[in-house]
Order: structure tokens, then C-alpha cells, then sequence
């Protein structure tokens, strides 16, 4: 199934190269021979295709940079070969006439080269020790980035300006003159010597940032001024960001001075608007400036490869909060023992840590229930409209391969089936966002159960709503756009955007929340509430989906945990091979499901209990694994986050005045001058005595 959907890119991808090289072989046929109407078609038309599929298609050239066959190599080959070609062709004289234009043309490609390894020096100067977002950075002497296709795209700089040239050279062939070549030639040069001369400003003084020294006494300034207790700590790949964005709400609201601490440069611009400061301090080195500031402790909302330099400060203490929890193995990873504590919902965690044995004492698991579950609301009931709506969420396939981590292989089509054989659905489908990543099946089956609900879609029909909605919800967008998105021009760099990011207002947070808010009333207001959604897009997120829908289907994962706060009916797929009775005792987030087998036979049973609530058997089994899984609702959650933070920076700081204690007491650098002397003295009348 794979490769019949890979096959036609892949032959296209042939005929393109293949098409590029057939180009250059005419263009140095026809060069040779010589034949003048093959030689300019040849040329223009590899310029062309070139230039087409640098700003198109740019992952196809990357595959000829692999065999040294670049832009560079390319457009020198073709300049070089019209030379050939007006060498011989009748009515130029190659000495007289073509010589300099062979020169001028060699010092166009010289600047290049120039201009190219100044744009690495740039580049270079350009990157800062750390990054930031939210913080004012002003005194850091920032400016704004140079143009891009100076600084960074080479390609592009390359085909762009050599263009009059090459364009010139063959006007030349065509009349048999040099004066058109001439021309070309020398508007690519000065375009060329132009752009390096205009580059080479932000070398001087007044567009250069400070050193990485001052850089990093600015750090220590600042850290000192706004004076973070608690930060969270986040290291990660392009696609986990979510991990750390679902924690921003709550970590706004934590009693002291919250930071956001990131390890790659990248990830500054993957998370969620927020008002806390962010700083990014891609090397461990410069790391340690966090341990003579204020701050007292790290949240971590997952393990990463990174995570062990920060636990090398001993002024911090840390708390692994995970970014969601789950019966799977992977929520007790044995990595968990390196934190001071391990906070987690309520006592299902707790026990599943001890039933692991993986060295985690019981006394540093501590309770502090989900905060971000505020927003999702309670059940009310069975469906009032005229559809059950029906959220499938499934997860991901996971590193270890197991068949039960995710439904989607085995049981996804059938689940779809048939819950779109229901003429009462309607279906939300939010699968995770890294299904795929791992085993090629689960993406395969991802799109299949795509095409599926499209087709169910296409079979339906009803009223829709008018273009008002529509309206309603670009101006909503736009609105949160504004608000959460920022809008740099083409060509930004990392120092423009920490020059742009600046401390935000103090309404901004509660402007998005009342944004967002709008947003979602739009989006789910401009859809006919027969017509089924695939929703991929960060937006809506999935607790907008859980207060949609009526019913949840799903996986064992932390989506079941979550869900479990609203007390609305909910069925986890059972693709483990275990039986019900060993599904149920094994993971006790599924306890108060409807088990769905890989062939979906229960979904009918489901859906009838769903819009029934009298024949719905674990409707008291759910208000009791709510707490088990969640904890207490009172106090609330956001209380006991924000006492296990107190208690924990309290252990910091006891800490701390342990260590001073010692510092004093124990080493001698400390102890004062008079003791030194007094020694030194007596080694002194020690050594007279030997004598």
C-alpha cells in the first residue's frame, strides 16, 4: 500500500532529474556542434527548470547537493558552457571580445563565493548563547535581520543574480555580439558586489550584538531583577511541544515568579502564547547561570536526554509532572527516581508507581490532581439534539511496538465503520500527532480511516450554516491570531524575534482566554452538527473536543484520564490480546469503560447506553474512578499544585542555608584572615625547630 502511493511521486521525481540532465547534455551538444536554436533552448530551458525548482521544489535538489552536484555546480556549468558555446560560434573574437567578458563573468562568481562566506560570518555573530521570548532584551543592542536571500539562501542569491548574465550571454549568441553579455555580466556583478558590500554592515559595530560575555552578564542581571522561583524545564523534537504547551495555563498561575526554561533554539517558537518569560540556553555551559539566581526548583513535563545536565545544579530541586498519565508502562519510567519527587494526579499514579518497583520511594510521590482539567465541562446528561457526537481520540503506536498501545492498526477501520453506520453519529476523529511517526501501518490506517469519514460526509446531506458563520469565524481567528500568533516578515532570524518579543501587557493572558473562547463558539458553530471532523490542527485542542462530544472512544492513555473529569460515558479498544477480565484488572483507567474488541462488536451496545442513561452500567463506577484517578475536587487542584510547590521550594531553600552553613564552616577559603595568619605563624615556628 505504501509504495503504490509513493510510486507516482517517485517517477516524477526520475523524470524531473532526468529532464535537468538531458537539458545540460544539449546545451553542450549543441555548445559543440555548434546549433544555435537546441543551444538557447537548452539554456534558457535549464534556467528555467532550475529556478522552478528551487522555490518549488527545493527537497528535490537537496538529493543532487548529495552527490556535490549543487546550484553553485550547476549554474557555473551552464554560464561556462554559453562561453563554450560563443566560443564557437562565428562573428565574437574570443580574444578580443570574449576574454573580458570571461573575466567579468569569473569575478561575478568570486563575489559569490564572498558574499557566501560572509553570510556565515553573519549568521555566526547573529547567534546569541541563549534566546528569549517575553523578556525585554533591548540593552543586548539587537537588530534586525538582513535579507534573506543574502544571509541564508544561497540558491536562490546564486540563480537571482546571475540571471542578467546569463540571459545577456545568450542574447549574445543570438546577435553575434558581445555588448549584450556585457551588460548582463555587469549587472550580475555589481548585484553580486552590491549585496556582499550591503551584508557586510551588519559586521559593524552598530548591527553586531554584544559579545557571548556581556550576553551572559545581561542573563545574570536579569535572572537577578525579576527573581524566578519555579521554572519548567522542556527539552524535546519538533513534534512534542505539546507536552510543555498543555502545562502553560497552570504554570501562570503558580504562587512566585514563573520561568520557562528550553534547551533547543527552535522550540522557543513551538510554545503557545504565554506571558512567562522564556529563555532557551542551548548549551549545558551556560546552564549554570541558573544556579546563582533565585529560582528554586524545575517542573519537568517529560524525560529527555537533556534533562540530566539540569539535575546537575544543586541548588534546584525538581518535580516530574509528565505531560499526561496513563496504565502504560511508560508512566512509570524508571528515569522518574532521578527527581526529588514525583507529582501525579491521585492515588491510581501513586499505586502504579509502587506496583512498578522501579525504585521511586512512596514517600516522594505527592498528589496534586490535574490543574488544566479545569476548562472541561461536566456531563449533563444524555443528547439532546438530534446527534450523538462522538469523539474517537485515539493515541499513538508508541516506541516498544506493543499492539495494544494504540487502536488504530487493529481496530480503528472497524471502530469508524461502525460508528458511521449509525445514522445518529457524528464524528469527531482527533487522532494523535505522532500516529505514524513509529510503524509505517498506523499512518497507512490513518489516512484510510480519513477517507472514510470524507466518503460518509459525501453521502450525507442537510442544512448548513450561512455565510454569516464563516464570517463570524475569519474575524474570531484573526482576532486570536493577533493575540497569539506573531507575524515576523520573511527572512527573520532568532535575534530579530527576541527584538520583537517583548515583556507582553499585563491583559494579554486574559484577552487570549476570552479569544479563545470565541474562537471555539465559531469553529464549531460553522458546521452543520450532522457533518463529521477530522481535526489535525492544533486548534480546536482536545478539551474543546471533550465539551462537544457525548461520548469518548479512545485508548489506554492519559486522554482516558482526562475525559474521566467530565463523568461522561467513555469505551477504551482492547487490542492487547489480553481477555475483558485481565484488560480491566491490568489497567484501571478502563475500569468504568465500554471495552471495545478489535472487531468493534460493542459499539452498537455503547451508543444505546449513551442516549439511555438509565441502562448505563458504570455511571457510579465513573464518579469513583474520577477520584481515584484525579484525586479530591476540593481543595481544588490548582491549590494542592501550588502547595507541593511551596513545600518543595522551602526544601530548596533549607538546602541552600545547609550549604552556606557548611561553606562556612568547613572550607578554609571561607574561615578569616586572622585564623590564616595565626597558622601560618605556626607552620612558621614548626619550621624553625626542624632546623
Amino acid at each position: 500500500m505504501p509504495s503504490a502511493g509513493l510510486a507516482p511521486r517517485r517517477v516524477v521525481q526520475l523524470l524531473t532529474l532526468c529532464t535537468m540532465f538531458a537539458l545540460f547534455t544539449a546545451q553542450l551538444a549543441s555548445a559543440l556542434l555548434p546549433n544555435l536554436p537546441v543551444f538557447i533552448v537548452a539554456s534558457a530551458g535549464g534556467l528555467a527548470l532550475d529556478t522552478y525548482l528551487q522555490y518549488k521544489r527545493p527537497g528535490l535538489l537537496a538529493l543532487l547537493g548529495k552527490i556535490r552536484f549543487d546550484v553553485t555546480v550547476r549554474q557555473l556549468l551552464r554560464d561556462m558552457l554559453i562561453v563554450v558555446g560563443l566560443l564557437r560560434l562565428p562573428g565574437i573574437n574570443p580574444l578580443a571580445e570574449q576574454a573580458p567578458l570571461t573575466i567579468a563573468l569569473l569575478a561575478f562568481y568570486l563575489a559569490h563565493f564572498v558574499c557566501q562566506a560572509l553570510a556565515v560570518l553573519v549568521r555566526r555573530s547573529r547567534q546569541l548563547p541563549i534566546v528569549t521570548r517575553n523578556i525585554d532584551a533591548s540593552t543586548l543592542r539587537l537588530s534586525a535581520a538582513p535579507p534573506r536571500i543574502l544571509a541564508r539562501r544561497q540558491a536562490h542569491r546564486l540563480l537571482v543574480f546571475s540571471a542578467p548574465a546569463t540571459v545577456g550571454l545568450m542574447v549574445s549568441a543570438l546577435t553575434r555580439t558581445v555588448y549584450a553579455g556585457a551588460i548582463g555580466v555587469g549587472v550580475s556583478l555589481a548585484l553580486m558586489a552590491g549585496g556582499t558590500a550591503y551584508l557586510a554592515s551588519w559586521m559593524l559595530p552598530k548591527k553586531r550584538a554584544v559579545n557571548d560575555a556581556k550576553v551572559m552578564e545581561w542573563l545574570s542581571a536579569w535572572l537577578a531583577e525579576y527573581k524566578p522561583t519555579v521554572a519548567m524545564y522542556f527539552s524535546g523534537g519538533t513534534t512534542s511541544a505539546y507536552q510543555a504547551n498543555m502545562w502553560l495555563s497552570t504554570l501562570a498561575k503558580v504562587d512566585g515568579k514563573p520561568l520557562i526554561v528550553l534547551r533547543e533554539r527552535f522550540m522557543v517558537q513551538k510554545i503557545d502564547a504565554t506571558d512567562v518569560p522564556i529563555l532557551c540556553v542551548p548549551k549545558v555551559a551556560n546552564m549554570f547561570a541558573l544556579e546563582d539566581s533565585t529560582l528554586k526548583m524545575m517542573l519537568h513535563p517529560a524525560n529527555a536526554a537533556k534533562t540530566s545536565q539540569v539535575l546537575r545544579i544543586p541548588t534546584l530541586k525538581h518535580a516530574f509532572i509528565n505531560h499526561g498519565e496513563s496504565d502504560k508502562l511508560s508512566s512509570c519510567n524508571p528515569y522518574a527516581k532521578a527527581y526529588d519527587e514525583v507529582w501525579v494526579a491521585g492515588p491510581a499514579a501513586r499505586d502504579r508507581y509502587q506496583l512498578a518497583d522501579i525504585g521511586v520511594d512512596d514517600k516522594d510521590v505527592v498528589e496534586v490532581g490535574r490543574p488544566q482539567l479545569s476548562p472541561i465541562r461536566p456531563y449533563a446528561g444524555a443528547p439532546t439534539g438530534e446527534f450523538t457526537t462522538v469523539l474517537y481520540a485515539p493515541t499513538w503506536e508508541g516506541w516498544d511496538g506493543n499492539p495494544g498501545n494504540t487502536s488504530v492498526v487493529l481496530a480503528g477501520e472497524n471502530i469508524v465503520r461502525e460508528l458511521l453506520a449509525d445514522p445518529k453519529v457524528r464524528l469527531l476523529y482527533k487522532p494523535h500527532p505522532m500516529t505514524g511517526s513509529q510503524d509505517p501501518r498506523a499512518g497507512v490506517a490513518n489516512e484510510r480511516i480519513k477517507a472514510m469519514i470524507l466518503d460518509a460526509n459525501a453521502q450525507r446531506a442537510g442544512a448548513r450554516p450561512g455565510p454569516e458563520a464563516d464570517r463570524e469565524l475569519a474575524l474570531r481567528t484573526a482576532e486570536l491570531d493577533a493575540l497569539t500568533s506573531s507575524s515576523f516578515r520573511t527572512g527573520t532570524d532568532e535575534m530579530e524575534r527576541m527584538m520583537l518579543q517583548t515583556a507582553p501587557a499585563d491583559d494579554r493572558e486574559a484577552a487570549v482566554v476570552a479569544a479563545t473562547a470565541a474562537w471555539e463558539a465559531a469553529y464549531w458553530g460553522s458546521f452543520p452538527e450532522w457533518e463529521h471532523q477530522i481535526i489535525t490542527t492544533a486548534r480546536p485542542a482536545i478539551f474543546s473536543c471533550f465539551n462537544q462530544a457525548d461520548v469518548l472512544v479512545s485508548d489506554v492513555s492519559s486522554v482516558v484520564s482526562d475525559w474521566l473529569s467530565s463523568e461522561k460515558p467513555y469505551a477504551v479498544a482492547n487490542t492487547s490480546g489480553l481477555s475483558e477480565a485481565e484488560f480491566r484488572s491490568g489497567f484501571p483507567t478502563v475500569r468504568a469503560a465500554t471495552i471495545l474488541t478489535p472487531e468493534a462488536d460493542g459499539v452498537p451496545a455503547l451508543m444505546e447506553s449513551v442516549r439511555n442513561p438509565e441502562q448505563d452500567p458504570y455511571a457510579e463506577s465513573r464518579a469513583e474512578l474520577k477520584e481515584h484517578l484525579l484525586g479530591p475536587s476540593d481543595p481544588p487542584s490548582i491549590d494542592r499544585f501550588n502547595d507541593a510547590i511551596r513545600a518543595l521550594c522551602a526544601e530548596s531553600d533549607a538546602r541552600r542555608a545547609r550549604a552556606e552553613a557548611r561553606l562556612v564552616s568547613e572550607i578554609p577559603a571561607q574561615r578569616t584572615t586572622t585564623d590564616v595568619a595565626a597558622e601560618e605563624d605556626a607552620d612558621a615556628d614548626a619550621e624553625e625547630v626542624n632546623a
